[in-house]
């Protein structure tokens, strides 16, 4: 079994087993969630790119459709990198056992890829899905292919609400 499907099935297994928001529940803000880096499954299979990236990340939702985020990762150059930026998510759905899928973008500025402005910082509109749960959540981004600079992506990010 290819590792790339054994994680998506271990994500889409742990949202399924979240303990999911009652539906009656006012949803509270401001939700702080931390995340241990994320997961890249590169199009580009042939170019030894890294797929874990590790880091720390804290993401704010001030509201369901608003926030922040920051953090920092071990990128799939083998650089580090750092992010700060902003989420819009305005298209959210419930599902039956509690599950907010909401879709948006984010909008963050980036810096450590080493082939984009030598390492510098750059600002980045990335295309995204959030599944939450009481707890336990995903946060899933296209990363586009840019020729000569960024070998796209779709990035899994797994996170944790703490408050």
């Amino acid at each position: 079994m290819p590792r790339s499907f054994l994680v998506a099935a271990l994500t889409a297994a742990a949202m399924a087993f979240a303990a999911p928001a009652r539906a009656g529940d006012a949803r509270q803000s401001p939700a702080v969630w931390i995340n241990p880096g994320l997961y890249a499954y590169h199009f580009a299979r042939d170019k030894g790119l890294r797929n874990r990236n590790f880091g720390f990340g804290v993401e704010v939702q001030t509201s369901p459709r608003y926030g922040f985020l920051a953090g920092s990762y071990s990128n799939s150059n083998g650089a580090r990198s750092h992010y700060a930026g902003a989420l819009w998510r305005p298209l959210e759905w419930r599902t039956a056992s509690g599950l907010r899928i909401a879709a948006g973008v984010a909008l963050a500025a980036i810096d450590g890829y080493p082939n984009y402005r030598n390492g510098g910082w750059f600002v980045a509109p990335l295309p995204l899905l959030s599944i939450e749960g009481r707890r336990l959540g995903a946060n899933i981004a296209l990363i586009p292919t840019i020729a000569n600079r960024f070998d796209g992506a779709l990035a899994d990010q797994l996170k944790l609400r703490v408050w």
